[in-house]
């Protein structure tokens, strides 16, 4: 499933990345088993789901659903931490707290659109605060071994799309990387990415650029790479119920039985890290993506969604994906 790359496409700092393609944090979806599962497909570099740097003052806990945003596998490498804060001090005792539990990089988030971010100066939020991005990437790269990433949208609207200059600010106070979504706040998902402004910032800054935004097959893959030279292409939406986009492989060329491997792969996943009960019904959200390329189970998605263990789950989708 993964796809062997021998030599790094790309260092974050000293840090080497091995491949191209990359999984998008995503709030509600990349925990530990999602990444995984991807990881096993390809993604060459995994991002926990952002983290308020607020919930990061005490001592780690577990029991906190925020800490556990920063659970990982031993072996889940590279491994980047993502924040949010509109405090640079904050953000610095923060990254400093979690730098303990052995990340490669922390980013912070500058991208999130949400009212609760953005609306209080974090997030995309922190974009027409230029002061304040200085201020913390120069903390945090003056006092974390670890490098310094971010990712960002191309501005608060069309009026504010000040990408440039943030991200010049970010490489001048340290970060050793710039991830951006070629869309604004504004544009929330909607409209289209604008995936020229990836191809400026990759002439702007002298470090790894990814691009992110509209990529959801391997040919948008390869057309983002040849069209913006950014180093790496960041994938979102287009990853829930479709990890074989890693592996550069077309939805349509994946076999039911294909489709079935992956879901039994991440629902043991799901019931490792969850417990059995929770990780049936949290996984339940991913059915969706994967009832795409299994349209005979739709008649069994009602009954899918009443179930709360993993083998019963498994059946009913045996009945559809096994050859008859």
């Amino acid at each position: 499933m993964e796809r062997m790359v021998n030599q790094p496409s790309f260092y974050v700092g000293a840090v080497p990345v091995y491949g191209d393609v990359v999984l998008s944090p995503m709030a509600g979806f990349s925990d530990v088993p999602y990444r995984a599962l991807c990881r096993a497909y390809g993604s060459a570099m995994n991002y926990t789901e952002f983290v308020p740097v607020e919930a990061l003052q005490g001592r780690p806990d577990r029991s906190s659903r925020f800490w556990r945003r920063l659970d990982h596998k031993p072996d889940e490498r590279p491994l980047v931490f993502q924040i949010f804060g509109n405090d640079a001090q904050m953000i610095l005792q923060a990254a400093r707290r979690i730098e303990e539990l052995g990340p490669d990089i922390i980013d912070i988030n500058m991208g999130c659109s949400t009212r609760r971010v953005s609306g209080r100066g974090a997030g995309v939020g922190m974009m027409p605060q230029p002061a304040l991005v200085a201020a913390t990437f120069s903390l945090l790269a003056r006092h974390l071994q670890v490098p310094v990433s971010g990712k960002l949208r191309l501005g608060w609207d069309d009026e504010q799309r000040n990408y440039a200059e943030i991200a010049q600010i970010m490489v001048e106070n340290g970060a050793a990387l710039v991830a951006l979504h070629a869309r604004t706040k504004a544009q929330k998902y909607d409209g289209r990415a604008d995936w020229d402004q990836i191809a400026r910032l990759r002439q702007l800054v002298a470090v790894p650029v990814i691009g992110n935004g509209d990529v959801a097959s391997p040919e948008d893959i390869e057309r983002m790479k040849a069209h913006t030279g950014c180093d790496a292409v960041m994938v979102g939406r287009a990853a829930i119920g479709n990890p074989w986009i890693f592996a550069r492989r077309r939805r349509e060329d994946v076999g039911r039985e294909e489709v079935f491997e992956a879901v039994a792969i991440h629902l043991t996943e799901m019931v490792a890290y969850y417990g059995e009960r929770a990780g049936v019904v949290q996984f339940r959200k991913h059915l969706k993506g994967y009832m795409e390329l299994l349209p005979e189970a739709a008649a069994l998605l009602p009954d899918l969604l009443e179930c709360e263990e993993q083998e019963a789950v498994l059946a009913l989708l045996r009945r559809v994906a096994e050859p008859a």
